[in-house]
């Protein structure tokens, strides 16, 4: 038996147009899923491999989760789902997220989605005995000096991960978390598109390279499968050692 085969299983991964999601997403086709994405753009021909984008064999809706009555009255294309993948994600520089207009935008991204989307696909997953995976971001073990909505989203992230993986335990949902290190995705362009930066942040990750989304979707893969049938509430570190 091939427990990463899913074949014949639906998955939607929320924010997977680009970046870590996307290679979430590639994954699961890959291994034989029916595989729906949403992003935030209009149609999947607006997304480009600039973007971190793969949308190649993947059904793409538009959904933008910063704006909750576009997550209400969202119409998925499917009437099973057996794995959702919750990993949008926004972040503003230039202390942007020190006023509040830019704190709640952060946070409604971030943190106000996740349970608007869970909540809508509850009895979705209820029904197939499905699994919740939230990415969040090692950013929820340490500061982050210059983006505290980012640091109090994915913290928060963790939190409902632990808190959701018990609620929703007795609905046959396992609910689990991946906490990404440092992914080279369009997001952290502000540290790898600078050398003294990349150099300096690399140098503090014990494997010595950035992780890649397809780092992370070997994590997510796992903590569907029936390999975690046992694992609940938990957010796995996937950051090659760079909080040790």
């Amino acid at each position: 038996m091939n427990e990463l085969n899913f074949a014949g299983k639906t998955a939607l991964v929320v924010g997977g147009s680009s970046g870590i999601g996307n290679g979430i997403a590639q994954a699961f086709r890959a291994r034989g899923a029916s595989v729906h994405v949403s992003g935030t753009r209009a149609t999947a021909r607006d997304y480009s491999p600039d973007d971190g984008s793969n949308l190649d064999g993947l059904h793409y809706s538009q959904l933008d989760v910063g704006y909750p009555r576009a997550i209400d009255a969202f119409q998925p294309a499917f009437d099973r789902l057996d794995v959702l993948v919750l990993a949008q994600g926004a972040v503003l520089y230039k202390r942007a997220e020190f006023e509040m207009p830019g704190f709640r935008k952060v946070l409604e991204v971030n943190l106000m989605s996740l349970m608007a989307c869970g909540g809508k696909f509850h009895d979705m997953l209820k029904a197939s005995g499905g699994t919740l995976i939230i990415v969040s971001s090692t950013a929820a073990y340490h500061s982050t000096k210059g983006n505290p909505a980012y640091n109090a989203s994915k913290t928060g992230a963790m939190g409902l991960t632990r808190t959701l993986g018990q609620a929703w335990a007795e609905d046959g949902i396992r609910v689990n978390g991946i906490a990404p290190g440092l992914v080279d995705t369009k997001m952290t362009r502000v540290t790898t598109a600078n050398p003294k930066r990349l150099e300096a942040a690399v140098e503090k990750i014990p494997l010595k390279r950035l992780g890649t989304p397809a780092d992370m979707a070997g994590a997510a893969l796992f903590l569907a499968s029936p390999l975690a049938s046992y694992i609940v509430g938990q957010t796995l570190v996937v950051d090659g050692g760079l909080i040790l």
